[in-house]
């Protein structure tokens, strides 16, 4: 174990019993092919399924006595955002991206984790419905994605003024989480605006780190290898040299002046070296605490055990502290209206 991983992967407090309900999982994962994007089609069939199931899903909303707002934003091309907002004052901002790989999802997807957050932490959460690849290039993604990220945090006269902002990606929505954040360095007085960053299993790389090149048959979820050809079709005309640049390739951005990170990336996900090697960047600018958890494959938040349980308990307490820990400064606002 390296000097890093001693100072900062505490071991994750995980009974024999939650490690063999995750293992027993598992074995049912296992028989399901691993994700890969192989073509433009496929996308557009799971997206339009998983609209269709979402259908009349509202409820559970209300059920807590909450609704989600639907806003377009920006001045170029509209971003819709979904803002689901607490019963009582917010207490902070939570700016959430989805994953799907880049080619599928949309915010509603993630009503259960957000509802979890808005409960808990006393936050408005507001998530990006960001473009797709599956018709748009990655970077009217990241597009989409700042112009989110600069409409909420430049809101310094409106209900998100003075209030904390967490920026929180799985996956793709890490990457562009990732990408998002190192685009603001243009923008110091809105960057320093955000108050922390948690990241779920996130893409860093485009080009494929040593864990996705080589991971072996036991990687759950995700075609580790085949993924390599995926970066190439969502990044067409680029070489590999292209794809390792920031903030496209997150992982060789400069993080100075990054707000603290909370990042969890399990042992069976082919992503793994990309959340190990990110947070060994980003801990030479800001607090980050990593978690690489045990018998844990991609996607595993969403999964019923109580690993995912524990998981999603320790962000909400994280989220919780640093929204207490901010003390709102005059000099973050914009001079300009």
């Amino acid at each position: 174990m390296t000097n890093f991983e001693r100072e900062t992967q505490a071991p994750w407090p995980a009974d024999e019993q939650a490690l063999q309900q995750a293992r027993s999982f598992n074995e049912k994962l296992a028989w399901l092919p691993r994700f890969r994007i192989r073509n433009r089609i496929t996308p557009r069939v799971i997206q339009g399924l998983l609209r269709a199931g979402q259908i009349g899903r509202t409820g559970k909303l209300l059920k807590h006595g909450l609704k989600a707002e639907t806003r377009l934003i920006g001045d170029g091309v509209p971003v819709p955002v979904r803002i689901i907002r607490p019963k009582g004052q917010a207490k902070g901002v939570v700016l959430d991206f989805h994953g799907g790989g880049w080619v599928i999802g949309n915010p509603q997807m993630n009503d259960d984790l957000n509802l979890a957050m808005v409960n808990t932490c006393d936050v408005t959460v507001v998530s990006v419905d960001y473009r797709l690849a599956v018709s748009t290039p990655i970077e009217g993604l990241m597009e989409d994605c700042l112009s989110a990220a600069r409409w909420l945090l430049s809101d310094d006269s409106g209900e998100f003024a003075d209030l904390p902002v967490i920026v929180v990606g799985e996956s793709a929505g890490a990457h562009l989480a990732a990408a998002t954040l190192l685009a603001l360095k243009k923008s110091p007085d809105l960057l320093r605006r955000v108050s922390g960053a948690l990241l779920y299993y996130g893409v860093y790389d485009l080009t494929g780190t040593a864990s996705v090149r080589t991971a072996p048959p036991e990687t759950l979820v995700l075609d580790g290898p085949g993924m390599v050809e995926a970066f190439r079709m969502l990044t067409p005309g680029l070489d590999d040299e292209q794809r390792r640049q920031p903030p496209l390739s997150p992982l060789y951005g400069d993080f100075t002046d990054f707000p603290p990170a909370l990042m969890f990336v399990g042992e069976l996900d082919p992503l793994r070296d990309d959340t190990l090697d990110i947070a060994r960047r980003w801990i030479k600018s800001a607090p980050v605490e990593v978690h690489l958890l045990p018998s844990c494959p991609h996607g595993f938040i969403h999964f019923p055990t109580a690993m995912a349980e524990s998981v999603l308990a320790h962000s909400r307490t994280w989220i919780t502290a640093r929204i207490n820990a901010w003390t709102p400064q005059a000099s973050f606002k914009l001079s300009q209206k």
